[in-house]
């Protein structure tokens, strides 16, 4: 029991004597002082620091959109300079599993990050020594057989015209229509070989461009160094009435993320690696880049081996003078699917993504037509977050009254 006169601590570690609890108990308010500090007056208590207030509703919401619109405005602002950043945070997350592992190994973190970087940086250094002179002289075989399947796509429509209008006569398929499509299926070829041209050239480029060459190893290796520090740092910024909410989502986002990011990777490598040996196996003249697209874009669900399919099966059309050629290229993408679906999938990523391939050609389109190539690379995070909160607010919403009432 505390003596007249005398400050007692309670237990929050705040002091407080006799006269300032009658004055609560008469329902004045009063100001507490900071523990440690001596009374040196009557009026010592109203210069004394009192107790932090509850934030409000009001003050959580405006933290919450103060946060959405900066982050919002930094990706409108600085979209064009992002990209070697949000590869290096890639990279750095892609990596930090290893670097731990090397850590705890006893390798020092700074050392176990820059040998990891150096042999990424040395890995595609051989990448662009071995394939990059190859898949130039695809594109060259490209660009010179363009005009040839032109002239034979626009033949074909013409042979189709002419096999329509047998059938339904010519009053419903007559010589102008032929004209037309003719012409339109080989401008349509025409573009999409250009563009195919130019979207492989650019990419090839983007990866010349000496921000992705300098600054993304140096910023990734830092980011690789740090990253625990970091993540311990924003643990700290948290606001402790969420701690532990946050941390379970956050928890959640990185199962999911880490679990598709990582498997996926190496599926498309894999896939990749397959189609080109595969393609050049059988004899397609352009395999090697046909191969190594289709795997890229496995990433997007069905994507990759859709249009790997089609243009494979087009252009073995065009090359083999037989049936059997065009067989054997379908046959790759039919096992490459099997191997996919029953081998690459269930052993890198299983059931512990929960990203529906439609959300994930949602965001990849989405990120793509609001901030270009950043918001691609960004896509696949932001779902992984939305698609975390989505769930956590549902779970809320079916353990609420608003769910649970009975109907009246």
């Amino acid at each position: 029991m505390a003596i007249p006169g005398i400050f007692a601590t309670t237990p929050e570690g705040w002091q407080v004597d006799d006269d300032s609890r009658d004055s609560t108990a008469a329902g004045r308010p009063r100001k507490q002082p900071h523990a440690g500090v001596a009374r040196n007056g009557p009026d010592c208590l109203n210069a004394l620091p009192s107790r932090p207030e509850t934030a409000t509703r009001r003050q959580r919401y405006a933290l919450l959109i103060g946060l959405l619109v900066a982050a919002w405005l930094a990706l409108q602002l600085f979209a064009s300079i992002l990209l070697p950043f949000v590869m290096a945070a890639g990279i750095a997350y892609f990596l930090d599993p290893l670097a731990g592992r090397l850590a705890r190994a006893g390798v020092r973190r700074d050392f176990a990050a820059l040998l990891l970087i150096v042999a990424l940086v040395t890995a595609g250094l051989l990448f662009a020594l071995l394939l990059y002179p190859l898949i130039l002289a695809q594109i060259a075989i490209l660009i010179g057989r363009a005009p040839t399947y032109v002239e034979l796509v626009r033949a074909f429509a013409a042979d189709q015209i002419a096999s329509l209008q047998e059938k339904l006569g010519p009053e419903f398929v007559d010589q102008r229509l032929r004209d037309l499509v003719g012409s339109q299926a080989g401008a349509m070829l025409g573009f999409v070989v250009g563009a195919l041209t130019r979207l492989i050239g650019g990419g090839f480029a983007l990866f010349n461009v000496l921000s992705l060459l300098v600054v993304t190893p140096v910023v990734a290796f830092y980011l690789l160094r740090d990253w625990p520090k970091v993540v311990a740092q924003v643990d700290r910024w948290l606001p402790h009435r969420y701690v532990g909410v946050l941390r379970a989502q956050a928890l959640e986002v990185d199962r999911i993320l880490s679990a598709w990011l990582r498997g996926q990777a190496i599926c498309c490598v894999v896939l990749a690696l397959f189609y080109a040996v595969a393609l050049s196996a059988v004899g397609l003249d352009l395999g090697l880049i046909v191969g190594l697209a289709a795997g890229m874009l496995s990433f997007i669900p069905y994507v990759g081996s859709i249009t790997g399919l089609i243009t494979s099966v087009g252009l073995a059309m065009a090359q083999f003078p037989s049936w059997q050629g065009v067989a054997m290229v379908a046959g790759v993408f039919f096992v490459g699917q099997l191997l996919e679906g029953y081998v690459i999938y269930p052993r890198f990523l299983g059931d512990r993504v929960e990203l529906h391939a439609v959300w994930v050609i949602f965001a990849l389109f989405a990120g793509g037509a609001a901030f270009g190539f950043v918001g691609v690379l960004l896509a696949v995070p932001m779902a992984a977050v939305i698609g975390v909160l989505c769930r956590f607010w549902l779970r809320r919403y079916l353990a609420s009254p608003l769910y649970l009432d009975p109907p009246t």
